[in-house]
């Protein structure tokens, strides 16, 4: 689970740290074309200026002192840091202003423009050639941080504008993409840290699931995960706690199944083992005698397993009920024959499997026989909501408060089972394939006497399980 966790979690950092990336490059590239296109209207307009000025400048061949009042006076004038080189690059005059932001005179680091211009970035100038060979230095403005009139300073004349105010250019925290790829850092730090969290929640609840199933594998059917939360997580761990109790109720059933069947078996046995025994010291009369009892013997086994085995493919098939139409009326008439029971009723016909709802008609008839004595009646009765089943004796009734214990697995009346006979798996049956088939079976009292044991069966039976 600590590799899930771990997978989980690297997808999303790696997913964060792409979109970082792609995100900065993009705003890179931005950034780069706005700085491209503004030094490119600012090279033309310094280009524009250096034309101008170098048409009212002097000579080359005239004093330096001429050139120096020249250029200084147009720097005043365009409030523009200027500087002027002769042909050989000798510096002959720099204004205050550009000697005063100006890290060093050059040369520049950038090659010819278009125009003509040469930027040195390091300073932020640009150099315009001259026709007669010399270099024009124009620094990019300083910001002017307001307007109006400055105080009076040596130079200044009072009333006019205050002149412009050298500040170091401090580039944006995003220029150049060193403050873009710090920002983007923390960016991704934060995030990586909050999704932490998350997917160690996620994990963990996936490990207490795990650690339930394993639980529950081990043997500890009564064992139910935490489910904790309406997401998918939590379905899956309602999901399995609904499967565990299904498993768990359908084990107990095979346990008490298996533990009663092992009891009910020692029974028949114990009889047939001293009936064996006796057979060769018994008289002719006394061996026919017991023969008989072996065989009873034998076929109250012969019962015993098949029911058994009915019991159990009605637990393992719970899904699998067959469809088809059955006349439910000449299937009651058939078996009721078989001891003169008279029947009662009309036509019905049901979906279901014949051979199951044949054997719970069979069951309960048998069961009357067997614990009610007398005649058997049996009425069937239908309506739009479905069929229902009446078999009624004249026997001594089910005490109500154990007219639904009757319908366990080897539950039999006190007293009965040494009287009546049987294994007590009749009824279960009953139950069984009445709610594979979406119906129910009931015990109710008879009116005079008795108990009838009612069948009922939904319109469109089978659907049921």
């Amino acid at each position: 689970m600590k590799t899930l966790t771990l997978r989980i979690y690297l997808t999303v950092v790696v997913v964060l740290l792409l979109f970082a990336a792609v995100s900065g490059w993009l705003f890179q590239q931005q950034i780069e074309r706005e700085r491209s296109r503004a030094d490119s209207v600012l090279s033309e307009r310094m280009a524009a200026w250096g034309d101008l000025i170098q048409r009212s400048l002097p000579g080359k061949d005239a004093p330096s002192e001429e050139q120096t009042a020249a250029l200084l006076d147009w720097s005043q004038r365009l409030r523009l840091p200027l500087a002027l080189d002769d042909a050989q690059g000798t510096r002959i005059v720099t204004s205050p202003s550009f000697a005063q932001r100006s890290a060093e005179p050059g040369p520049p680091d950038a090659p010819v423009a278009a125009d003509g211009t040469v930027r040195d970035r390091r300073n932020r100038a640009y150099a315009v050639p001259l026709e007669d060979g010399r270099t024009l230095w124009v620094m990019r403005p300083a910001r002017r941080p307001g307007s109006g009139f400055g105080p009076a300073v040596p130079g200044d004349r009072r009333g006019e504008p205050a002149p412009w105010v050298v500040v170091p250019f401090v580039p944006p925290p995003w220029q150049g993409g060193t403050g873009l790829i710090l920002l983007l850092a923390l960016l991704f730090v934060a995030v990586a840290v909050g999704a932490w969290p998350v997917v160690n929640r996620l994990t963990r609840r996936l490990t207490s699931l795990r650690q339930g199933v394993e639980q529950f594998g081990a043997g500890e059917l009564s064992h139910r995960v935490d489910v904790g939360g309406s997401d998918e997580v939590a379905a899956v761990a309602t999901s399995f706690n609904q499967a565990a109790s299904r498993i768990e109720a359908l084990v107990r059933s095979h346990q008490s199944l298996l533990a009663n069947a092992s009891h009910e078996l020692r029974s028949p046995l114990a009889r047939m083992r001293m009936a064996v025994s006796m057979l060769d010291t018994a008289s002719p009369a006394q061996r026919e005698g017991l023969k008989r009892e072996i065989d009873q013997n034998v076929a109250e086994l012969d019962a015993l397993v098949e029911e058994v085995l009915l019991a159990s493919r009605l637990d393992a098939a719970r899904d699998t009920v067959r469809r088809d139409p059955i006349d439910l009326l000449g299937l009651v008439a058939e078996e009721a024959a078989r001891v003169s029971a008279h029947v009662e009723g009309r036509a019905a016909v049901v979906h279901g499997d014949e051979r199951l709802l044949r054997r719970a008609v069979r069951n309960l008839i048998d069961n009357a026989q067997r614990y009610g004595g007398g005649a058997i009646d049996i009425t069937l009765a239908a309506d739009a909501q479905g069929v229902e089943v009446r078999v009624c004796d004249r026997g001594p009734g089910v005490p109500p408060s154990m007219r639904e214990r009757i319908f366990e697995p080897f539950y039999r009346l006190p007293g009965h089972a040494e009287t009546a006979g049987g294994v007590g798996l009749g009824l279960s049956l009953v139950k069984q394939i009445a709610e594979r088939h979406g119906g129910r079976v009931r015990c109710e009292p008879r009116e005079g006497g008795g108990s009838c044991f009612v069948l009922s069966l939904p319109a469109g039976a089978g659907a049921g399980g």
